[in-house]
């Protein structure tokens, strides 16, 4: 195993994250990966802690900066997270529906994400 790509549901631009903002708090926008890790305003401390449990390197995207490979092999299906193996291959470990069912908690979906990597 080589890295963990979580993908978000939103653009990384000023007007991508006010636009994401402001939907989120009038509920027309969501992304369950977002609720994850972070708050209202910045990434939340729990998540950070429990990242470091995985014991990989967990790198986040939005749809508008991740790596090409990544945003041809999700062909628009975000949330997500990816494993992108040894030899560059991507699996997916997470789409949108089993991100959600780990609701707002970092903790469950660090928990979710250990035992999808067992063996």
């Amino acid at each position: 195993m080589t890295q963990l790509i979580g993908v978000y549901d939103a653009d990384a631009t000023v007007w991508g994250e006010l636009s994401y903002w402001v939907g989120a708090r009038l509920g027309v926008r969501h992304c369950s990966l977002c609720d994850i890790t972070h708050g209202k305003f910045r990434e939340k401390a729990e998540w950070r802690n429990c990242r470091q449990e995985l014991g990989i390197e967990f790198s986040t995207f939005h749809r508008n900066d991740q790596p090409d490979d990544v945003r041809d092999f999700l062909n628009g299906n975000y949330p997500a997270v990816v494993l992108r193996d040894d030899n560059g291959s991507l699996i997916l470990l997470m789409d949108e529906l089993q991100i959600s069912e780990c609701g707002h908690s970092p903790e469950l979906f660090v928990a979710e994400i250990l035992r999808r990597l067992q063996p």
